[in-house]
């Protein structure tokens, strides 16, 4: 996708009134679907997955607060984040102190609506500014709420299952329930979506999963109902925040040095963009569940700015304006050279590993001078051979190089089509 249409996906996303289960959720995935052949999957409310239940499904017919002059503070139909998420439904007349206790504001970003939900616990809120909040008068308020938590309803996520030569996956997990955040969940669908649609352009050598799940609940629930999928899991990323213009920040699997933890690294360098890289910690998006440690998944996260570290975060303030389509495109390039790393980097043998084969005789070496072109080629097959060992994945060789992977890539497959290299394996995940 070009920028432009990043954007335009992002803007058709966004104002689309999400939670954890409901039309929102829906809706979202049939914008996905319209791009990518996405499988959409309902668990019903009450099903047990893992240590948790699957929630009633909430939607909302109308949710208003109105003053004691009857101006209206706050109106989900035209501002959802102003409504409490998951609230239950309230029909009454309370005072000033009442509202408050229902009130959520942020007192340092007095301008800023707050995104709060309230998935398991049965209560009934606003989210205000500060500015509206701080001179409420003393008198009767309006609070009306219509909202339905249906026990009979489901929870609703996207699947996407590309099949590779091989059954070894790549997961690809991004979130889907957050109201009206362009980076905080926007940007996350719209990546995934053009990667997928990368993956889907040509063959591959593994298997690419794509999930949209709702946070934390929607992992869980997939991994209940997935567990012989996570055994084939060799890679996974968590994509969330890629819209703004911050530095990368990759988050690593728990364990650290897994594959993906080498992959993701080596592909921000190779696009030569500002990126930080940190240890797990169990704290962030889903990648607590696929790192749990019962699956122990080799599964990192990478966003651009980092959740609670911008003040725009979860609130009113991550809209439409706070991302744009080079920073989305910029992140879509990453991805891509992260799975052209994934179908390549290989830990190849070598098939005459005493001395170096006579690539002369086989028309891979300059037989009379040579362009500088050639000697770089020759160069390539020269670490690409020195390499081979069995357990050094390539990417490590164009570390070591200093050779672009690409110029290794062909130069190994070159002398595994002159059978001087034996089928390669994939590193340990």
């Amino acid at each position: 996708m070009t920028p432009e249409e990043l954007m335009a996906l992002a803007a058709e996303l966004f104002p689309i009134p999400r939670s954890i289960t409901g039309p929102g959720a829906r809706e979202t995935l049939e914008v996905v679907r319209r791009r990518i052949p996405l499988d959409v999957v309902e668990v019903p409310s009450g099903s047990p997955a893992l240590d948790w239940t699957v929630p009633a499904e909430w939607s909302v017919r109308e949710a208003w607060l109105e003053a004691p002059d009857g101006t209206r503070l706050a109106d989900y139909a035209e501002n959802p984040l102003q409504l409490l998420g998951y609230s239950v439904s309230y029909d009454g007349v309370v005072s000033r102190d009442e509202l408050l206790e229902h009130v959520f504001t942020l007192e340092d970003r007095p301008h800023a609506v707050p995104y709060r939900t309230a998935y398991y616990t049965e209560r009934w809120g606003f989210c205000l500014a500060y500015d509206v909040v701080r001179d409420l008068p003393d008198g009767d308020y309006r609070v009306h709420i219509d909202t339905t938590h249906h026990t009979s309803g489901s929870l609703s996520y996207g699947e996407l299952v590309v099949p590779g030569r091989s059954d070894d996956e790549v997961l690809v997990s991004t979130h889907i329930c957050h109201p009206l955040q362009a980076n905080d969940n926007v940007s996350g669908i719209v990546a995934a979506t053009a990667l997928a649609q990368h993956v889907l352009s040509a063959p591959r050598e593994l298997t690419y999963r794509f999930v949209f799940v709702p946070g934390t609940i929607g992992s869980i629930v997939w991994l209940s109902r997935h567990r012989d999928a996570a055994d084939r899991v060799r890679a996974g990323m968590v994509l969330t925040a890629l819209g703004d213009p911050a530095r990368f920040v990759y988050k690593q699997s728990r364990r650290g040095g897994r594959w993906i933890d080498e992959v993701v690294p080596a592909a921000l360098a190779a696009a030569g963009v500002e990126h930080e890289v940190r240890a797990f910690d169990p704290y962030g998006y889903d990648e607590r569940q696929y790192c749990s440690p019962g699956f122990d998944l080799p599964v990192g996260r990478l966003s651009r700015s980092t959740h609670a570290e911008y003040p725009e975060y979860h609130t009113s303030l991550d809209d439409l304006s706070f991302i744009d389509g080079a920073s989305l495109a910029a992140s879509v390039g990453v991805l891509e050279g992260v799975v052209d790393l994934l179908e390549h980097d290989r830990c190849w043998r070598s098939t005459s590993p005493y001395g170096e084969p006579q690539l002369g005789r086989r028309g891979l070496y300059r037989q009379i001078g040579a362009t500088i072109d050639a000697k770089a080629r020759e160069l390539a097959l020269l670490w690409v051979l020195s390499g081979a060992d069995g357990s050094t994945p390539l990417r490590e060789v164009a570390q070591r190089s200093g050779l672009e992977f690409a110029a290794l890539r062909d130069a190994a497959s070159l002398l595994h089509e002159h059978g001087l290299l034996a089928d390669p394996a994939l590193p340990p995940a």
